[in-house]
């Protein structure tokens, strides 16, 4: 390690801290993830049905676990804001670290998922088949959760911000 001219640090030395900041994830960037996610679920029956003979089922075990990362998104964001935002408790710089990781990654797949169950079900609009208004149900309850991960996810993330400290 060097200090900022260059010179390395001595045996004793600690490299300074950084200053860096990180913005929060724009709705933008989680708008394109669903839109894509949506692309993907539209493209998913046919390709699906050309590959195999027939469109995959949403069983009831799908969007059921969606709504169970839904709920540990709500319940991790609902505890990170009442100890960050609301006791200003300092949290463990790996804790927040993994909870803004879970955050982002919540978000964006969330925004991706909710986008693909979207597709599949307006896949299925119209559809004369006799499973059509089973699959478009159980997908838009899967979207469902996935909006609801993404806002959890995004609220979660800005619950992980804390003030600077003053010098």
């Amino acid at each position: 390690m060097t200090r900022e001219g260059g010179d390395p640090l001595g045996p004793d030395e600690e490299p300074p801290e950084s200053e860096g900041t990180l913005r929060p994830l724009s709705i933008g960037v989680v708008v394109a993830w669903a839109a894509v996610g949506v692309l993907l679920g539209v493209l998913w029956k046919p390709v699906a049905e050309k590959l195999s003979g027939s469109a995959p089922v949403v069983s009831w075990a799908q969007p059921g676990a969606l709504w169970l990362v839904a709920v540990v998104m709500v319940i991790t964001w609902w505890q990170t804001y009442r100890a960050v935002q609301v006791r200003h408790e300092r949290m463990e710089p790996h804790r927040a670290v993994n909870r803004l990781v879970l955050a982002r990654a919540g978000a964006l797949v969330g925004g991706l998922v909710a986008g693909a169950y979207a597709g599949y079900a307006l896949s299925w609009v119209g559809d004369p088949a006799e499973l059509a208004g089973q699959r478009i149900v159980r997908s838009l309850i899967a979207v469902a959760a996935g909006v609801v991960i993404v806002v959890a996810a995004l609220l979660l993330e800005r619950a992980c911000r804390v003030q600077r400290p003053k010098r």
